[in-house]
């Protein structure tokens, strides 16, 4: 792509666009601007570049993949010193250049000066300020315990920033009904109240050491960090998938994705697939359409898809197909990717002949679930540090189940320092209860219940979301049963019509029939909507669909509302034929197209990249295992495997899947050992250098 392209969203139903101050940088000699405080790989792509180099290996185009620091394929030459453009922001006059090859670095000229290295001892250190790091801070904090807490970002709440859904659970016990972002803002208002936690952004945890200090790099400050306790509340990491193109630049993390659309307000894909039907691949899809992009379909390997089936029934009803049963088989194109085959899989996840499918897209989203980012929990407790897991990296969840996380672990900690406070078991009860998998799928209910007005609850899968029954001023709603695992059933025969129950479901789920035509000719169905309103109007005709998303038939709309209840989604009242009104379960402005797609018929797979760091492919770690090695720590000295700059962090479960395929048991494999730190670190941040100056 040109960079004097602009990618940068000008409109979002949900984000406010707003006027930034702006630096200017150079990239590859070419005068660019950025926003302040934007990080190097979005500048970039807001320019549309979207790769930042070359390989040295193979020359192979290098782009972005995870945006959190996790990998180095965003690798670039800032100012002279190598980069992860995820992480690094752009400054005024700052000199970028692509990575090609092994970069050449220029050699200082000029003398160190030096310095003591900062040692600070506090009672707790939380390493991340996500979800469950706030609120475990928020719970020292309270009882007056000195917290650090310390964050890569720039702004607290991890992925909590990202989300612009409203989430499931309880009102009462993690927001339910509140968008992520707000969500956010709100937790860390909370810490900010209590004076005895300090918050570091900008600060990452670089490593454990044996004397039981945690180095931290805060910008180019290198800090000993030596708390009592540690709270890893690291969060969690993308998995990959090995298939031939997925290392071209296009094919990232749907965690990357949301990144680069709903922190950085960047539009960035014209044509998106998805592979992956766990929450986060269903979101990211609902996302894209958020920001006006066209979401080409969506893949899952198993019969039904892992999430919350209400995340999969809003963007079928909006016309994104999606294929179970069906994988993706290759990537293909020159410098970015340009199309994706997908084929149905066997019992055995093996493609079926003949079911082979191509897409032209840009971008394809790699959303196959999440691993724990861990590893400086495993070194504490190596070391003897008192240490603590919170939410992801305790165990992969809900972000609303790692609000309670936090909060029941500060506890905890509170206790091993201590200090006398009570966990009540219903916290504990409430946090297995959010951290469960959806439940049953029940039909819907298709009993018209009586009174003109009504409620129709097409959330059929038990999940924990309680909200609608909060909600509702006459007390009209419950949940049989009285668990957030429930169904709601509507139990009244006067409903007001007031709308509460659609604006508040996380799943928008709701609807309210209303049969005001005396002559049983049209009734109305009152419909959340929170994407662009584009050419919509009162008066204008829309295709309406049931559940699945299959055409019901043709609606008028007849009022469009943005209510003080709202919270930036409308309530869009479409009049349908009177037999249709148990039926209509949503609407698209315009009938959608199946995805062109030719059949490429069944090319050879190819040898697909497993290490990206080190270019290393399938069948050099195949031949290897058959060769019978069975420890990783050999593999690093055969291929090289793992020991790029994401230290193994992408590759390392690719691996055991390779393993696992050459009918090698797990347990027989050893792994990889960790590295004394977790990322890198300047050399010149262990020897206390503080500045330069000239000979």
């Amino acid at each position: 792509m040109s960079s004097n392209a602009d990618f940068r969203l000008r409109s979002h139903p949900i984000l406010p666009i707003e006027d930034r101050p702006t630096v200017s940088f150079r990239f590859n000699g070419e005068p660019l601007q950025a926003f302040e405080g934007e990080v190097i790989s979005s500048a970039l792509f807001a320019r549309g570049i979207r790769v930042f180099g070359h390989h040295a290996s193979d020359d192979a185009p290098q782009g972005m993949f995870c945006a959190n620091g996790q990998c180095s394929q965003c690798l670039v030459v800032a100012d002279g010193v190598p980069v992860k453009g995820c992480m690094v922001p752009v400054r005024e006059g700052m000199d970028i250049r692509s990575c090609e090859g092994i970069p050449e670095l220029a050699l200082s000229e000029s003398l160190p000066e030096f310095t003591d290295i900062r040692t600070l001892n506090v009672p707790v250190l939380i390493v991340g300020g996500g979800p469950s790091g706030l609120t475990a801070a928020a719970e020292l904090g309270a009882l007056g315990i000195r917290t650090l807490l310390i964050d890569d970002k720039f702004e607290l709440g991890g992925k909590l920033t990202l989300q612009t859904h409203s989430f499931f659970g309880s009102r009462g016990d993690c927001y339910a009904g509140t968008r992520g972002i707000d969500i956010a803002t709100i937790l860390a208002d909370e810490v900010a109240g209590h004076e005895s936690v300090e918050v570091w952004l900008g600060a990452t945890a670089v490593g454990i050491y044996h004397d039981k200090k945690i180095g931290v790099m805060r910008g180019d400050e290198y800090t000993l960090v030596e708390p009592e306790v540690i709270i890893v509340a690291a969060g969690a990491r993308e998995k990959g998938l090995a298939f031939p193109g997925c290392d071209l630049p296009g094919v990232y993390g749907a965690g990357a994705f949301q990144t680069l659309v709903n922190r950085d307000r960047i539009r960035a894909s014209d044509k998106l697939f998805i592979v992956g039907g766990g929450n986060v691949g269903l979101i990211a899809a609902y996302h894209a359409l958020q920001a006006g992009i066209e979401v080409v379909g969506l893949v899952e390997a198993l019969p039904a898809v892992g999430g919350y089936k209400v995340h999969q029934d809003k963007i079928k009803r909006l016309g994104v197909p999606v294929w179970t049963s069906h994988t993706v088989v290759r990537a293909e194109g020159g410098e970015t990717v340009e199309r994706v085959t997908i084929a149905a899989v066997d019992e055995k996840f093996n493609p079926i002949p003949g079911t082979h499918r191509t897409f032209e897209i840009d971008t394809l989203l790699i959303a196959v679930g999440l691993s724990p980012v861990n590893e400086l929990l495993i070194k504490a407790r190596d070391y003897g540090i008192k240490a603590f897991a919170a939410g992801d990296s305790q165990e992969i969840a809900e972000a609303s189940a790692a609000i309670f996380s936090g909060r029941i672990v500060g506890r905890e900690v509170a206790r091993e320092l201590g200090h006398d406070v009570e966990i009540p078991d219903e916290w504990r009860t409430t946090a297995e209860v959010l951290r469960s998998k959806p439940g049953e799928t029940l039909p819907v209910e298709s009993v018209e219940p009586e009174g003109e007005s009504f409620p129709i609850f097409r959330c059929s899968q038990e999940i924990p979301c309680n909200p609608c029954i909060e909600v509702c001023p006459l007390k009209h709603i419950e949940i049989p049963d009285g668990s957030i695992m429930g169904l709601p059933e509507y139990v009244g025969d006067d409903c007001i019509k007031c709308g509460k129950c659609v604006l508040v479901c996380p799943g928008l789920a709701v609807a309210i029939v209303i049969k005001d035509d005396p002559e049983k000719k049209k009734a109305s169905i009152m419909l959340p909507w929170e994407l662009p309103l584009g050419d919509l109007q009162e008066g204008s005709m829309v295709e309406t669909v049931d559940d699945d998303g299959n055409e019901v038939g043709q609606g008028a709309i007849k009022k469009i509302k943005l209510g003080k209840y709202a919270d930036r989604r409308y309530l869009i009242t479409v009049e349908v034929p009177f037999e249709h009104r148990m039926k209509v379960a949503g609407f698209r402005p315009h009938p959608v197209a199946e995805p062109c797609a030719v059949d490429e018929g069944e090319a050879q797979d190819g040898d697909p990249v497993v290490c990206r760091c080190s270019r290393v492919r399938k069948s050099g770690i195949v031949g290897e295992i058959r060769a019978g090695v069975r420890d990783m720590n050999q593999l690093k000295a055969s291929v090289r495997s793992g020991m790029g700059a994401c230290g193994g962090n992408t590759c390392t479960e690719l691996i055991l899947r390779i393993f696992r395929e050459e009918g090698v048991d797990p347990s027989e494999v050893t792994l990889p050992s960790e590295r004394p730190l977790e990322t890198e670190v300047p050399l010149s941040a262990f020897a206390g250098v503080k500045n330069r100056k000239k000979k």
